[in-house]
């Protein structure tokens, strides 16, 4: 978690001062934006029916970074890039058992499109998303995941704070799927992630 934030302040810092030595342009020849934002990534409460048992992913809070490349004013393509830990467990008639971990990374590209008004852009978009299992540390029984393509869905504003900075607030819902095998035989088949990703953060037009 701290490389993570540590590489995103780096990136983002980069970001910076490449964006201060810049010759400004028109909002209008604008085909650049990064954002780095903090996000809440919130699973559903219950990802599989295991025998009257529900299976549950927990909430990840982490730091998130994104770049947008504009084809005009209007229409746009970001590339999300971010991991997340996760814990898994079951729950029965209340009782918790934990199963164990992972680590998601699933790199999202989205086609937006933007409304530019008088210091506010809402936007919003669709896209598709490649998620990685990654990290895998079990508790009560082997786990193994298979990765999956799932899709995207977001709406989100850009709030300018001067001519070069903005406020992103955006909200996500990736809808995803996975299969898991148990202790290398019993698959469960269409095990649900499909998150709520809500996010706050700063961004820099460069």
């Amino acid at each position: 978690m701290k490389k993570i934030l540590l590489a995103g302040c780096i990136v983002m810092a980069g970001l910076v001062t490449f964006a201060q030595n810049k010759t400004e342009v028109k909002n209008d020849n604008q085909k650049w934006k990064a954002r780095l934002r903090l996000i809440a990534i919130m699973p559903p409460s219950s990802s599989y029916d295991l025998s009257g048992s529900d299976v549950k992913i927990s909430t990840a809070f982490v730091p998130e970074l994104d770049f947008t490349y504009f084809f005009s004013k209007n229409f746009a393509a970001e590339l999300i890039l971010g991991t997340a830990k996760h814990s898994v467990k079951t729950v029965t008639n209340g009782t918790e058992a934990k199963l164990g971990s992972v680590w998601l990374l699933p790199p999202t590209l989205n086609l937006q499109y933007h409304i530019p008004l008088s210091g506010f852009t809402p936007y919003f978009g669709a896209g598709v998303n490649y998620t990685i299992f990654y990290g895998v540390k079990d508790d009560a029984v082997s786990l193994g995941y298979k990765n999956a393509v799932g899709f995207s869905t977001q709406l989100g504003a850009d709030i300018d704070i001067n001519k070069k900075w903005f406020i992103n607030i955006d909200v996500k819902r990736l809808f995803l799927k996975t299969d898991v095998t148990v202790n290398t035989a019993t698959t469960l088949s269409g095990v649900k992630i499909d998150p709520f990703i809500v996010g706050l953060g700063i961004g820099v037009k460069l």
